[in-house]
């Protein structure tokens, strides 16, 4: 199991088994997670609140994901946008993009592929030194 222990974790989805999927795969890894049901809930928290990573669903009420990411990029420039989606076009993804998203990927979103973004931008990287 991967160790994200004091990460924080943004998931910004209004489907609940898509929420609960998240939540089942996330509760071992240590991250701090933060969910939020809609766009503007998380516009609204960018000011007050830092993420090391934001796991958002592409359509999603109020606000949408495009937009959400937008926000997000005029205060956090570095944090990783990983737009998860079940509706795929070239104009999306490339939208996606343009507004500052890391990764696009389409659901289902496999436990595999999660683990392996979490270890891509979260896992401390190790250290090997050779000793003589």
């Amino acid at each position: 199991m991967i160790d994200i222990t004091g990460k924080r974790i943004a998931i910004v989805e209004d489907d609940i088994a898509s929420l609960r999927y998240y939540e089942t795969l996330l509760r071992e890894t240590g991250a701090e997670v933060t969910i939020f049901r809609n766009g503007r809930e998380f516009v609204d928290a960018i000011g007050s609140s830092s993420f090391d990573l934001v796991f958002m669903d592409f359509l999603i009420p109020l606000v949408n994901g495009i937009d959400c990411t937008r926000a997000f990029r005029k205060v956090n420039k570095s944090a990783p946008v990983i737009i998860v989606t079940a509706y795929y076009s070239e104009q999306t993804k490339n939208e996606a993009y343009i507004a500052g998203c890391t990764e696009f990927n389409l659901k289902p979103i496999f436990p595999e592929k999660i683990f392996m973004i979490l270890e891509k931008y979260l896992e401390k990287k190790r250290e090997f030194r050779f000793t003589e």
